[in-house]
């Protein structure tokens, strides 16, 4: 005789009690060594992606603000390896490398994902031009000289100083006189000419001259200056604000 089987469901009391209780621990061990498992998979398939993958890469260098410079120029003083990872460059280091360009005042450097390195760049702003041999040095508010031009833009005083920098006493007087400059003054401003600690001149567009004496005082003296050119005298003396001086 043959034997026939078939297959039936045990019910839960088929299996012992402590059989049943220790297959329940090793699910829930194995749940979370799974979920551990999975998630490093994929920390490190991301970390592959940002650090070493070709699509993360440098592709482009974005510059902005530049109106001295060329984008060019800055391009080559960042000196970004092409196809770098975009996380493996340092912006601190970009920056800095940028903001030794003689015109940068300051400079931020920014990753845009999936490839783009971002570089906005915010330069000098002249305030007047040394006159040269060979053309004007162009200088900021702080007395740094930045740029080389064949002629000033218009507009824009000189500055007559014998050792012109940042440093240099006559220098930082005549930028004090220029920061307390009316409007009417600076429009009708050529020149700034430091002879001495007590000798600071304005030469005037229209051929009159008005003697500052030292940088103190230098608001108080703009607003004498100015409205003392109604006047009609060739030189204004306001270098003692209290009592001025007039002459033809």
């Amino acid at each position: 005789m043959s034997r026939r089987w078939r297959l039936v469901r045990a019910g839960t009391d088929a299996v012992p009690a402590s059989v049943r209780r220790l297959m329940a621990r090793r699910r829930c061990r194995a749940v979370p060594w799974a979920a551990l498992a999975g998630l490093a998979t994929v920390v490190l398939l991301s970390a592959w992606i940002l650090w070493g993958s070709p699509l993360l890469t440098v592709r482009e260098v974005d510059v902005v603000g530049t109106r001295v410079l060329t984008p060019a120029e800055v391009h080559e003083a960042a000196a970004v390896p092409g196809r770098t990872p975009l996380l493996r460059v340092s912006v601190d280091e970009v920056a800095a490398r940028v903001a030794a360009l003689p015109p940068v005042e300051s400079v931020t450097v920014s990753r845009s994902f999936p490839g783009t390195l971002r570089i906005e760049v915010v330069e000098r702003t002249a305030v007047a031009a040394v006159p040269l041999e060979d053309g004007y040095r162009l200088v900021d508010a702080s007395g740094v000289d930045f740029v080389t031009v064949p002629a000033p833009p218009d507009g824009l005083p000189e500055l007559v100083v014998p050792d012109p920098g940042p440093d240099d006493p006559a220098t930082r007087a005549a930028l004090v006189v220029l920061a307390a400059l009316t409007p009417q003054l600076r429009q009708e401003l050529a020149a700034v000419v430091v002879a001495g600690p007590a000798d600071i001149r304005l030469q005037l567009r229209s051929g009159r001259e008005v003697r500052w004496g030292d940088e103190s005082a230098s608001a108080e003296k703009a607003r004498v200056a100015t409205v003392l050119l109604r006047q009609d005298a060739t030189v204004i003396d306001v270098s003692t604000p209290d009592v001025v001086v007039v002459s033809d």
